[in-house]
This record gives C-alpha cells, sequence and structure tokens, in this order.
C-alpha cells in the first residue's frame, strides 16, 4: 500500500466563489480552475500553498448534492482530508480487508482527471477520508 502524502483538506462552503477570494486574499494561495463534476453534485476549486497541502473549496451544484444535507445539518466548515495514492484499486482492497468501509465500491472520476474514493466516516472516528490516485 503505497500513500503519497495528504493532498488536500476539504471545505465545504455555500458561495463558492466569495469564499475563494476570502481565502486568496488572506492567506495569499494560488487558485487552481474553478471544477464543476455534475455527477458527484459539486463545484470545487483547489487552493494552493508553497509547502503543505492543498484547501479544497467545495460547495453543493444541484439540489441533489450531498452537500446540501451537510452544509443544512453542520453548516461550513471542514469536509474531508484527502490523501494521494498510488494504485487506489490496491488500496481499497487492502483498506476492506482491514475492515473499512467505503461510501461507493469502486473509485469514481474525481477532479483534474483523478480516480477517487471515499472512506465511510464511521470508519474513521467520524471523519471522511477520499484517496485520490492522480491522472497520469
Amino acid at each position: 500500500m503505497k500513500i503519497i502524502g495528504l493532498d488536500h483538506i476539504g471545505i465545504a462552503v455555500r458561495d463558492l466563489e466569495a469564499s475563494q477570494a476570502r481565502w486568496t486574499a488572506l492567506f495569499g494561495a494560488k487558485n487552481g480552475p474553478v471544477e464543476e463534476i455534475a455527477a458527484r453534485g459539486v463545484r470545487l476549486v483547489k487552493l494552493n500553498f508553497p509547502e503543505g497541502p492543498a484547501v479544497e473549496l467545495v460547495s453543493p451544484f444541484g439540489e441533489a448534492s450531498p452537500l446540501v444535507k451537510f452544509l443544512e445539518e453542520r453548516g461550513e466548515g471542514i469536509h474531508h482530508f484527502c490523501f494521494e495514492v498510488e494504485d487506489i484499486e490496491a488500496i481499497i482492497e487492502d483498506l476492506v480487508k482491514a475492515g473499512l468501509q467505503f461510501i461507493s465500491d469502486k473509485p469514481q472520476k474525481g477532479a483534474a482527471g483523478s480516480l477517487i474514493a471515499f472512506v465511510h466516516p464511521k470508519s474513521l472516528n467520524g471523519v471522511l477520508v477520499e484517496l485520490k490516485e492522480a491522472k497520469p
């Protein structure tokens, strides 16, 4: 199992553009492009820093977005932690054998053409963990 490192911390926000402007102005992050991932019901932007993990601001895209419920119940704030991995399918297999539960059985398309999978929060102390295999 190969974990490369902490890729980003996901922050759920209601207004993507206002949040992006605030985070950029306050912390000097370099903005990536805003992406819409209709299949997952999200819009997101990655804010990069010279060192350490990025911050990914994520907002609902459409009424069916799972983020609508998250924001209603919990409000804005930390949504998930994302680890970049090599061979996401092998890691999923290893983690399932170790007793972790995933939200989906197979990796899905994520931002920037990556493959992603989410470990159910019940498996890791109530924390949603994303695994990401970057596009080669």
